[in-house]
């Protein structure tokens, strides 16, 4: 495996570590927990504090991934910007959530928050958002991003930190989940204007990894003996070293051929698994809740320490078999309008997106159409967020000149309709 191809599979493999815990907490707050569980032995509760000692982790190193490849975006134009990012999110927040309300009307008992009236959803679409708020909150942060574009990072990161501890201490109002949003800014905005630092910490080796881990560790297990989780500062200093440990543990496991591509692969396609895990959990947990009740004392000793796991896996690959049944674009991007290529003299530009995404940089191309394809390759590689493509396309762009036409359609699709990534040959369709 080459450096470059180590260096994007550590990010992937880390976003595809992140939705599986995402997926696990879901799964032990909201279905496991509320198990009649008959044991002799505090099972359930080690599974309680291994989610809340895994809190400060999931979604910062989260948020710090996505800010690392935002800079080819927040560079675009506002309108770019606007229809890639802003308005795609926001698009699948609102669709995801009618999705979600719909389907959640299934199983009341369910324990998550669900709308029960037009006054309720339209404030969980606007400022009490539900489990699905890491979707509009990409949407908020890419636009303030590219807002505070030219401001200095201290005067950036400095007040989102703020922000962050103020929000995590319970000093301003936080209902739903938009503590988390609040929260998590600082992140997001850390992974976009530090990230050679970021990049740096990926290079360490098993020993640093380790010290992250330990350094984590014992934070984590002081602030639950103190009850510390509200103390001013203490979330932003505790999510810092987690998502620090996170990075470094996620290179050290990209360097293992298997594990890292497996986790890479599934970090290529969070947002299906994201948008559909907790209608799928919820029918699971309606379906299994009363037989592993039932269950008798020696069946649910196995259960109860196998459960959490096997129950993460089955929903993650029920939602991936969803995603492939579906077979449809518009529950999963914001749809467009198809242009139609224009012809010129019989001569056509071709731009072979699925080997660009491969990694090849393919480019078929008629000596007659030149500058119009290198405009293609330039706002493709703004779609798909990948700096070092973008920095070639603007090379490439300049050596011609300024013969570039009106922009066309770019974004190649697959037969699934999903934008191809520059990883391998798979199609990304991740956050």
């Amino acid at each position: 495996m080459s450096a470059e191809s180590r260096r994007t599979t550590w990010a992937d493999a880390a976003k595809g570590g992140c939705i599986l815990l995402v997926v696990l907490w879901h799964t032990v707050m909201k279905h496991y927990l509320r198990v009649d569980w008959r044991l002799p032995l505090p099972i359930p509760g080690a599974w309680g504090t291994l989610g809340e000692l895994l809190l400060p982790l999931r979604m910062p190193l989260f948020f710090t991934i996505s800010g690392l490849f935002a800079a080819g975006a927040v560079g675009r134009s506002w309108r770019v910007l606007g229809r890639t990012k802003a308005a795609r999110f926001g698009y699948l927040y609102a669709l995801w959530l009618l999705v979600h309300t719909a389907a959640l009307a299934l199983v009341p008992d369910f324990d998550t928050a669900r709308a029960g009236s037009p006054l309720e959803l339209l404030e969980q679409l606007t400022i009490t958002p539900t489990n699905l708020w890491y979707l509009l909150a990409l949407a908020v942060y890419f636009t303030l991003a590219k807002a505070v574009r030219r401001v200095p990072t201290a005067l950036v990161l400095g007040p989102a930190l703020l922000l962050s501890a103020i929000a995590a201490a319970g000093l301003v109002a936080t209902p739903g989940n938009r503590g988390g949003l609040l929260q998590n800014l600082v992140f997001f905005l850390a992974g976009l204007r530090l990230r050679p630092h970021v990049e740096r910490l990926a290079t360490v080796g098993w020993r640093p990894t380790a010290a992250f881990g330990s350094a984590y560790a014992i934070i984590m297990v002081l602030i639950l003996g103190l009850g510390a989780q509200h103390w001013f500062g203490v979330w932003p200093l505790v999510s810092t070293v987690a998502a620090g440990f996170g990075i470094a543990a996620a290179a050290q496991v990209a360097k293992w051929e298997r594990a890292g591509r497996a986790l890479a692969a599934l970090g290529r396609r969070t947002l299906p698994i994201y948008v559909i895990h907790m209608p799928v959990l919820a029918l699971l947990h309606a379906a299994t809740v009363d037989a592993l009740s039932a269950a008798s004392p020696p069946a649910q000793v196995a259960l109860a320490v196998l459960e959490p796991v096997a129950m993460t896996a089955l929903v993650t690959a029920i939602c991936l078999g969803l995603h492939r049944a579906l077979r449809t674009t518009w529950l999963f991007d914001l749809p467009t309008l198809r242009r139609v290529q224009r012809q010129r003299g019989g001569h056509r530009a071709q731009l072979d997106a699925a080997d660009l995404a491969g990694g090849r940089g393919r480019v078929l191309v008629d000596e007659y159409d030149t500058a119009r394809t290198l405009h293609r390759l330039h706002a493709l590689a703004a779609e798909l967020d990948q700096d070092a493509l973008f920095d070639r396309a603007a090379r490439r762009q300049h050596d011609v000149g300024d013969r570039l036409v009106e922009p066309v359609g770019v974004g190649d699709r697959d037969d699934h309709g999903l934008r191809h990534g520059l990883v391998g040959e798979q199609p990304r369709l991740d956050l």
